[in-house]
């Protein structure tokens, strides 16, 4: 795809998102969407399910082939339906005092099914299916040597790539704790990815999150486990997209590193004690 394709579908994705951020807000459900930011003020959860569509329609579009479209689908739409099932049920009373994963799965040991872990499970589920759609498509790197392999081989390459996209989804949804983080990281992540065979997925994607950058820097609106997800998914199936089995283990093993980290160690922290990293962290955002 050429540089005027990618930006065409970036540009197709910042369209989609707004359009569908406009429809969500001013829809029936809009209100019940709001929330208090960390600062006190009122903010729309609307982007969340504003970048699943448009992240995931527009990355669907600039897939360079049928299956991996529907990878591109099937991740960002449903980690992002499940992120907003997070974001609805998980804000009860009863379901606030699970937090991370060991406290989810802590609750289940006591017989409670938080709505975190079934998202846990949802966004695990959405990334294996968009990695076994994956597999079938000839665009994707190492697609002949895979018709090649045996079932197991193919099965632990495909279970890798869910990995990836699913780890992805997560990663993005741990940075989500301020205005313009998660979506300033998947533009950084987004950009170098736009560029290869498959990188039309990420161009709309980043495309996507762009559009939405101005209304969650001003704290209008805010992503959500929805938005996060969603994003995050839809740049996995992009790096699952162009590695292979070394390649995706490689990138799950840094990636289960970075959740497991931040159950010990605060990301804000680090990204405020750290130079470079502080300031784009506040760039454009409002003043306190």
């Amino acid at each position: 795809m050429s540089l005027l394709g990618r930006l065409l579908i970036a540009g197709a994705g910042a369209t989609a998102a707004r359009y569908a951020l406009r429809e969500t807000r001013t829809s029936p459900f809009g209100p019940a969407l709001d929330r208090t930011n960390f600062r006190g003020r009122t903010v729309s959860l609307s982007a969340g399910p504003a970048l699943a569509v448009g992240a995931a329609g527009a990355g669907a579009f600039g897939a360079s082939g049928a299956s991996a479209g529907g990878a591109a689908l099937v991740a960002g739409l449903g980690a992002g339906a499940i992120g907003l099932y997070d974001d609805v049920v998980g804000a009860r009373p009863e379901q606030k005092a699970a937090k991370g994963f060991a406290g989810h799965l802590a609750a289940l040991r006591e017989g409670r099914v938080t709505a975190g872990l079934l998202k846990i499970v949802g966004v695990g589920a959405a990334g294996l299916g968009a990695a076994a759609l994956l597999a079938t498509d000839p665009g994707v790197a190492g697609h002949r040597r895979r018709q090649r392999q045996g079932s197991l081989a193919r099965g632990v390459d495909v279970l890798l790539g869910a990995g990836v996209i699913a780890g992805t989804a997560n990663l993005l949804n741990l940075l989500d704790l301020r205005p313009g983080r998660a979506l300033k990281s998947g533009l950084l992540l987004g950009a170098p990815l736009a560029r290869g065979p498959q990188g039309g997925i990420a161009a709309g994607a980043a495309g996507a999150a762009a559009g939405l950058l101005p209304a969650d820097l001003g704290e209008e609106v805010m992503l959500g486990d929805s938005g996060a997800n969603a994003l995050g998914a839809v740049l996995g199936v992009a790096l699952a997209a162009r590695t292979g089995p070394l390649g995706r283990a490689g990138l799950l093993a840094v990636l289960a590193g970075l959740t497991v980290a931040s159950e010990k160690v605060s990301f804000t922290q680090v990204i405020q004690r750290t130079p470079g990293l502080r300031e784009l962290d506040a760039l454009g955002r409002r003043a306190d």
